[in-house]
């Protein structure tokens, strides 16, 4: 049995499962390498640039850095940070840092990280829908496959492999469509997951560190 022909001379319903089916493999596998090469990108940026924050001996040193490596999480918690610690020195540039200060540069270090979260999350809850939802899909094709291959039996009264294969080959074909666009979109989502998470580590500990640093120079 040719398998083209299978799925040519399928029964619609099938068909439909299918083709649905393709549509999602082919999402998710768009979101899978656009995921990767961004996840990447932010990762190894994020590294260039911690490793010039670390070295530099003033905030405004840094400026350089964030410019060239936009793609890191970092670079925007450390413009925001920036940006506010600039707010709260210029209305009051006599004065220290006082606490109430520092709690409004935190919030805006959490505002900065939030948003950060929500891009690097973004498109992941396709993945997690593909690799949830395609084998049901693909177990509905499976299940009017198998009621196609028993409906024709009732008609030619006969079960010889002729009258069923067809049918049953179509049933298995959806279900082998269905892990097909599951399996790697469920892999993909746990790995980048993985790599997320890592990222909001590294955002969690440099808040604390531009948070430290600019205590340290500016607070009381």
């Amino acid at each position: 049995m040719n398998f083209f022909k299978l799925i040519v001379e399928a029964s619609l319903v099938v068909q439909i499962v299918l083709f649905i089916l393709i549509l999602f493999s082919i999402f998710s596998w768009a979101i899978i390498f656009f995921k990767r090469k961004t996840l990447r990108a932010a990762q190894a940026q994020s590294k260039k640039f911690l490793k010039v924050f670390r070295k530099s001996t003033t905030l405004s040193d840094v400026d350089e850095a964030a410019i060239k490596y936009q793609a890191s999480p970092l670079v925007a918690l450390f413009q925001s940070g920036s940006r506010e610690l600039a707010i709260l020195k210029k209305s009051n540039p006599q004065s220290s840092l006082s606490s109430s200060k520092l709690e409004n540069l935190n919030r805006a270090l959490l505002k900065a990280a939030n948003n950060e979260i929500s891009k690097l999350e973004r498109m992941m809850s396709f993945l997690a829908t593909t690799g949830s939802v395609t084998p049901f899909i693909g177990l509905f094709g499976t299940v009017w496959g198998i009621m196609d291959a028993f409906h024709k039996i009732g008609i030619v009264r006969s079960a010889s492999l002729d009258t069923v294969a067809p049918g049953i080959a179509e049933a298995l074909i959806a279900t082998a469509a269905g892990l097909f666009a599951a399996i790697p979109a469920v892999i993909a989502y746990n790995h980048f997951l993985h790599r997320i998470k890592d990222l909001i580590t590294e955002m969690d500990d440099f808040s604390l560190e531009f948070l430290s640093i600019a205590e340290r120079l500016y607070g009381s």
